[in-house]
């Protein structure tokens, strides 16, 4: 007797319809057809069946927070910035850990199953690294929560940073951050980059900056973070988050710097929702994007992993947890159209998020984890063009969650009465197929 057996799935490979059987908390079978009983059957009738999303950058610490002590009114990144400063020495572990939790609940829901949080270490209470610290250990059952100890406002321009930064790892924070373009000097900010390169190393931990979130041409700490990973042998878990000043850079030194980021190994995190709000706010027109250089980067073989960023806070009065709404975004804004990239995009925001966050290949396959969403679309493409609707999230052999399928009731004279917008796609004979 299985525990699950999801029947007629379609794999995000392009393979299927499959059954997929788990026992416990592992996909023991991917087959064609299983012949057995499990306690819980579910159909997913040529529907996508595939890893959890994962969001390699978050602000958990800022979640839900919309509107406390004010609103963001220029929409800005410096004005996000102050507001969260206004809003810090408000903070109670209470009321962090609330809003985080209530955010995991959506997160679940939406399949997304593994983040990584930055949080802010410029309080000397340590607020929010307490409260996210015990946030990771009651959704650990359910989420893969990093945290990352982030000098929000800058690791030599804050008094006590340093300190404070260190005793966030001694608590147990996993990751260790940055964001060198906020201190300030360009001196600074490259300085930093190499002490905090050093921290990491010495600890051996992983590295997450946020790196030139800027329009500024003139925003170059990638190059040296880059250098500094390859110097010390630890790009496999550097990441640089946003890099929004490479869609400024002029082509000769993006030519120059692309192949230093490749051979560090390092991963680039960019942001499309936040990316393409915030920067670009001082252009009249012609009006910057905001996004990195993603095809760029890809092309060189660099890991690019897309995050959510914000979810109603300082920054952002939008967001949904949804990491389809986040590749369905970077398709319009970078943009990629053509079938490969937009397949694209669904991986960027399932296995290349794992590897930004160093976590294994969640590839559903025999042996591995149970962990698999069921979504209302037949294939990846499908699924970033309808933002699927979730239909069943799995975790290690546990149902979370099940949500109705998206279907309309139509009341037109001589046409189908319930409507299913994953049924809608191009015909057999259109050259797409």
């Amino acid at each position: 007797m299985l525990d699950i057996l999801v029947r007629q799935a379609n794999l995000p490979d392009g393979r299927g319809p499959l059954d997929i059987a788990i026992q416990g908390d592992k996909i023991v079978s991917i087959a064609a057809h299983i012949e057995a009983e499990a306690r819980e059957e579910i159909d997913a009738s040529g529907r996508l069946v595939c890893p959890p999303f994962v969001d390699p950058h978050f602000h958990m610490d800022a979640t839900l927070s919309l509107g406390s002590p004010r609103l963001n009114q220029s929409g800005t990144l410096l004005e996000g910035i102050a507001l969260w400063g206004e809003l810090k020495p408000l903070l109670t572990p209470q009321a962090v850990m609330e809003r985080a939790l209530r955010y995991c609940d959506l997160a679940v829901s939406q399949g997304l199953l593994a983040i990584r949080s930055h949080v802010d270490i410029c309080d000397d209470r340590l607020t929010a690294v307490e409260a996210l610290i015990e946030v990771r250990k009651q959704v650990a059952p359910y989420i893969d929560l990093q945290l990352v100890a982030f000098p929000q406002d800058g690791l030599y321009r804050s008094p006590n940073a340093e300190d404070n930064l260190l005793r966030a790892l001694d608590m147990g924070v996993d990751v260790v951050g940055g964001i060198p373009h906020f201190e300030r000097t360009m001196a600074d900010g490259a300085r930093s980059v190499t002490r905090l390169c050093e921290i990491a190393a010495d600890r051996d931990l992983m590295l997450d900056l946020h790196c030139d979130e800027s329009d500024d041409p003139l925003s170059r700490h990638v190059e040296t973070l880059a250098a500094e990973a390859t110097r010390l042998g630890i790009g496999s878990r550097v990441v640089a988050s946003h890099v929004t000043a490479m869609h400024s850079y002029d082509n000769y030194y993006a030519t120059k710097l692309i192949p230093l980021i490749a051979e560090s190994g390092m991963h680039i995190v960019p942001n499309p929702l936040i990316n393409i709000t915030l920067q670009g706010r001082s252009d009249t027109y012609p009006r910057r994007r905001g996004l990195t250089r993603v095809p760029e980067l890809r092309a060189a073989g660099v890991n690019v992993a897309f995050g959510q960023d914000c979810t109603m806070d300082p920054w952002y009065s939008l967001g949904s947890a949804d990491m389809l709404e986040v590749a369905h975004m970077a398709v319009h804004a970078v943009p990629m159209t053509s079938r490969e990239a937009m397949e694209w995009t669904f991986t960027s925001v399932t296995q290349n998020g794992a590897a930004a966050m160093g976590l294994p290949d969640p590839t559903l396959r025999p042996g591995g984890p149970a962990n698999l969403v069921v979504l209302q679309a037949r294939d990846p493409i499908e699924a970033v063009r309808l933002k699927a609707t979730r239909l069943a999230v799995i975790k290690r052999g546990k149902i979370l969650s099940r949500t109705a399928p998206r279907l309309a009731t139509l009341t037109l004279p001589g046409r189908p009465q319930m409507l299913d917008p994953a049924a809608y796609a191009p015909v057999a004979s259109d050259p797409l197929t």
